[in-house]
């Protein structure tokens, strides 16, 4: 039998169904997506390979919700950027990265829960003061941005064929290089979509 605080065990058949061995109940990826909601932990198995095949199932949950009209979450330039990351060097980054940037995020997100929460009756100053999570994140996630550049630079040690080689010193070199305020700006409308999110969740 398993420990209390262990996972609990979904699992799968070949005719797709679904069974969760701790209420003994078959269940639907809906309710799967409600047990992630509510904190609870489980891993989905295979039930004639005992595999485990939790990161399918939850990529499979994501997929149905964003087919939900007016639910879809993820912007089409962040799809288009992290469909390009596969095969590249910079894949095994990538999850680091995300895994990061989402927790930072769930951090503030019950700050500005709190915050909206009290909003009823409040005056333009306290209301300007709201902002001040979003500040939070959007100044997060530009650190996060800058780290993950660096990263790339990492794995990417060579310039591109045709570039001058650098005779200054490191410090000028470090000033030449852009910002990418594209991504920048990608990542700030994406948490601007969140909020968005936020505002409609409150």
């Amino acid at each position: 039998m398993a420990a209390k605080d262990d996972p609990i065990i979904i699992k799968k058949y070949a005719n797709r169904r679904l069974y969760n061995t701790g209420t003994s109940t078959y269940v639907t990826l809906e309710d799967l997506a409600e047990m992630v909601k509510k904190g609870e932990e489980f891993t989905v198995q295979d039930a004639k390979t005992g595999d485990d095949i939790t990161h399918p199932v939850l990529t499979q949950i994501i997929f149905e919700l964003e087919n939900k009209d007016g639910q879809n979450m993820l912007p089409i330039p962040f799809l288009r950027q992290l469909i390009a990351y596969y095969g590249d060097q910079m894949q095994m980054i990538v999850p680091s990265f995300l895994e990061q940037s989402m927790l930072a995020f769930s951090k503030e997100q019950e700050r500005f829960r709190e915050q909206m929460k009290g909003a009823i009756g409040k005056s333009p100053l306290d209301m300007m003061k709201m902002a001040t999570p979003i500040k939070a994140l959007e100044e997060q996630t530009r650190r996060n941005m800058e780290m993950f550049q660096n990263a790339m630079r990492l794995f990417t040690p060579f310039p591109p064929a045709g570039s001058v080689p650098a005779a200054a010193p490191a410090e000028p070199a470090r000033k030449e290089m852009p910002e990418k305020p594209d991504d920048l700006q990608d990542l700030k409308d994406q948490i601007a979509a969140m909020q968005r999110k936020l505002d409609t969740m409150s």
